[in-house]
């Protein structure tokens, strides 16, 4: 009887596929195979890291060279500048939202929810680059044609940016992996800001703008040094800036193809049990009821801003303040190198310290350096070893906040289980306070220069305009800092909470998983039964 009972469970087992016959140990199989096909290859870390070169390598030479572009070279007046540089930032900022709900809305596709917005961006936005580097024959038209192609990039690039930072949360549901991810990328991006820098740079400082030594000249006299001793060498600086932008863009052309054929999205798994998706203003409004993240904004939006304004005024800083109009481009590079070489030191010093003493002690570094900036007089060879002292600073601006928020979106997971979807929106506004403020800003401190009588094309500037580029670069900055870090203090996320928001993740991932595992089993034993 014994042996019939044996015979008849072998005969069956026979007939069983062996994931239901060890269903009782697929959790520890689910559990290993989850957590190897959640490791990423350094592979694809660096083609992730990668797709994030067109934004910085294209934000870095807009920021740091389209203001004295537009003053000096296309010689659009210093209000028009401010209007195209404020509306510019602004429509920037307003795009980052409604691209994060476009990308909401979109749905699954065989490439994903985040790359076909990649891919189909890309070509139209180098076209809008190039021509913003173009300067028109008309003169009356001039403002508008630039501020209609600096807002079509910016929404254009605002469509590939947007997927690709949210596309953080779904290379990988590993938080160390992601963090090490974002490592790459930070690395990368400010590699991808030193090319930007020496590209646009050394391209545009082999060409001298032609300046005006006498700026009370009469207008005809000023018509005739226009006519006859510089419109050769403007014209020679205006082809610089085309060749710079060609090339630039065939970096962001490269950078977008190798994301696109190296990385592939990843779903959670207990996403794909949800019925229908978060509709967005709902998804909204519980975004920015989430603590931590609306205290990790306000800290980094100063903190951002300190930075912005910084790049925004540093090549006429250098030029009339400083008087390096032939160095600022090297003094860049040497800032945006350092910035390189130090991402990866503040890598280790925030998985060994953690990241709310990185954002201490990285963001604070700046301040003694831009005081002794302000106090200083101008000596090339200090100035270069400010620059290089400021990188290491710089480093920790770049990486921090794009480290920082996954582990918000971890927390919003944790709290609300059931809404998915969100991630763009997380994303797409920290960018929209950040650009919106830095357009203001950039405003503001253009204006501030036309009021205190900026000459545009001038070899030299009032006493009163490089008083006012040294505090837009050195003071203002330094209260953006300090009100940022005293922000910061009242963000709640560290290391212990992050440690227990990652065991609680992984918890919910595995449950899913088992769960899904479960459904499958049974479905597959009911029809073979």
């Amino acid at each position: 009887m014994a042996k019939g009972e044996g015979a008849e469970s072998g005969s069956a087992a026979g007939l069983l596929p062996t994931g239901i016959l060890q269903a009782g140990e697929r959790p520890v199989q689910v559990k290993k195979e989850s957590k190897k096909k959640n490791q990423l290859s350094i592979c694809n870390k660096l083609c992730y890291a990668v797709g994030g070169t067109p934004y910085q390598v294209t934000g870095c030479a807009l920021g740091f060279f389209l203001q004295i572009y537009l003053l000096d070279v296309a010689q659009v007046d210093p209000f028009s500048a401010s209007i195209i540089l404020f509306v510019g930032r602004a429509w920037d900022a307003i795009t980052d939202p409604l691209v994060g709900f476009c990308i909401s809305k979109s749905p699954w596709t065989r490439l994903g929810r985040l790359m076909p917005w990649i891919i189909f961006s890309t070509p139209l936005a180098i076209i809008a680059y190039f021509l913003i580097w173009f300067v028109p024959d008309f003169q009356q038209g001039q403002t508008l044609w630039y501020l209609l192609f600096y807002c079509l990039f910016e929404t254009l690039v605002t469509c590939f940016h947007v997927p690709y930072s949210a596309l953080t949360m779904f290379i990988s549901t590993e938080q160390s992996e992601r963090d090490s991810a974002t490592a790459y990328r930070m690395t990368v991006e400010v590699l991808g800001t030193v090319l930007g820098t020496a590209i646009q740079g050394q391209i545009v400082g082999q060409a001298h703008t032609p300046c005006v030594q006498d700026a009370n000249a009469s207008t005809v006299a000023l018509e005739g040094v226009n006519r006859t001793q510089s419109t050769t060498s403007l014209r020679e600086t205006q082809n610089a800036y085309l060749l710079a932008a060609g090339v630039i863009a065939s970096i962001y052309v490269i950078c977008a193809v190798i994301l696109t054929l190296g990385v592939r999205e990843q779903r959670e798994p207990y996403e794909t049990q949800q019925a229908k998706p978060m509709p967005f203003f709902r998804g909204l409004r519980l975004v920015m009821s989430h603590g931590p993240y609306i205290k990790l904004i306000a800290g980094f939006l100063f903190t951002s801003l300190a930075f912005m304004l910084v790049e925004g005024n540093f090549a006429l800083f250098c030029t009339y303040t400083l008087g390096f109009r032939n160095e600022f481009q090297n003094l860049l590079l040497a800032i945006m190198f350092s910035a390189t070489v130090t991402i990866p030191i503040w890598q280790w010093f925030l998985t060994r310290f953690g990241k709310k003493m990185a954002v201490y002690i990285g963001i604070s570094s700046a301040v003694p350096f831009l005081i002794l900036v302000a106090l200083m007089e101008s000596n090339l060879i200090v100035t270069y070893v400010v620059a290089v002292a400021a990188g290491i600073s710089v480093a920790a601006a770049f990486l921090l906040p794009w480290s920082m928020l996954p582990d918000v979106i971890d927390d919003f997971h944790l709290k609300q289980p059931h809404i998915h979807g969100t991630e763009p929106i997380f994303f797409s506004f920290y960018v929209f306070f950040t650009k919106f403020a830095s357009g203001v800003s950039l405003g503001i401190s253009t204006l501030s220069l036309d009021f205190t009588g900026y000459q545009t094309r001038g070899c030299s500037q009032p006493a009163r305009v490089k008083f006012t580029l040294k505090m837009l670069v050195t003071m203002a900055p330094i209260v953006l800092i300090l009100i940022g870090l005293l922000l910061f203090k009242l963000y709640p996320i560290d290391e212990e909470k992050r440690r227990q928001n990652k065991k609680a993740l992984q918890a919910l991932r595995e449950e899913a998983s088992s769960s899904g595992c479960s459904d499958t089993d049974s479905t597959e034993l009911a029809r073979i039964l």
